[in-house]
């Protein structure tokens, strides 16, 4: 095994196992870890070459594995042994645990595990196939939002003081104006941030290669002038844009941001700021969308800005509704 893909499938193994950090070899769940060389191959091939985002990789590791895990504690001594009574089990099992779109996520990902393996020959059919998922409709995403008051409030009090609170201002600035997707804020380089038609630009790398250049808000572009002068990268313009604190030093180290660094960081400022509601990372693409509609913008602007493919798929972002739904329950005078 050629040690860049073991890379790629340590990846999504410490996805599998948090904290865990394999120092040889390849960790396969127990199915896998007996099948011949020929079927761990392609199985390794399956993350490896079928699917490029490090994000959807583990997610898929995550869940393949959770389901050979589950066929393994049933005695299920191979592949080929597992029929479409196992996951329609399993998918029932499932279901009253977790949400339904992780319920659609996983099987989603075993029938696409098992097409890759039928396709390369190392089982006879696929036993998801048949297999029907829980139905799920929705009109109105999930992730929690912040109103423009809150987000303003959540921005603005951060404490600037140092590079630190000066870069966490820049990236909770950028996801908001820009509607940026935190992974691929903190895979920006300084160099994406950049001066085009007598303004400031910044270049996101978003998913499935898709590469959107997007004009700076005048506040964004003041917060991260801020924070690369006081970070003073402006001249490592290969290096990381947002990169990891040392420690509670207030200072920065040559590395770049992990999206769990950004995830404790939003947590632990919505804190400070006093803010009870669970948001996270992509609390502020939500938060931007919906305060962009509330102030006459377009649903097709919104689209492209946030680089959907579907029109529909923004307007999950879209929570101008809840208002509404506030301003008529307060009319029950009981």
């Amino acid at each position: 095994m050629g040690a860049e893909t073991a890379t790629v499938w340590k990846g999504a193994q410490r996805a599998l196992v948090p904290g865990s950090e394999p120092a040889e070899g390849i960790h396969f769940p127990a199915l896998i870890g007996r099948a011949d060389p020929r079927i761990r191959g392609r199985f390794l091939e399956f993350f490896t070459v079928n699917i490029r985002n490090p994000n959807t990789r583990a997610a898929y590791g995550r869940a393949a594995a959770a389901f050979l895990e589950w066929c393994d504690r049933r005695g299920l001594e191979v592949l080929a042994e597992i029929q479409p009574i196992h996951v329609a089990a399993y998918i029932e099992e499932l279901q009253g645990k977790v949400a339904t779109t992780t319920v659609k996520q996983h099987l989603a990902t075993v029938r696409m595990l098992f097409d890759w393996l039928v396709t390369g020959q190392v089982v006879p059919s696929n036993p998801a196939h048949s297999v029907r998922g829980p139905r799920h409709s929705v009109s109105k995403g999930m992730t929690p939002v912040l109103s423009s008051e809150e987000a303003r409030d959540l921005i603005r009090g951060i404490d600037t003081s140092t590079a630190v609170g000066l870069r966490d201002r820049a990236l909770i600035g950028l996801m908001t104006y820009t509607f940026a997707r935190v992974s691929a804020a903190i895979s920006m380089r300084v160099e994406d941030y950049y001066p085009q038609k007598k303004r400031w630009w910044a270049k996101l790398r978003e998913k499935n290669g898709k590469v959107n250049e997007m004009p700076c808000h005048h506040n964004l572009e003041a917060y991260l002038d801020e924070y690369i002068e006081a970070a003073g990268i402006v001249q490592d313009r290969k290096g990381p844009l947002f990169r990891s604190a040392v420690g509670k030093t207030g200072k920065l180290s040559g590395q770049a941001m992990t999206r769990i660094d950004a995830y404790r960081m939003i947590r632990r400022r919505a804190q400070d700021a006093g803010i009870e509601t669970e948001i996270g990372c992509h609390t502020f693409r939500a938060t931007g969308i919906t305060d962009y509609l509330k102030n006459g913008g377009r649903i097709e602007v919104a689209q492209k800005m946030a680089g959907h493919s579907s029109a529909r798929t923004t307007g999950l972002y879209d929570r101008r509704g809840d208002e509404i739904s506030f301003d008529e329950v307060e009319r029950i005078a009981i």
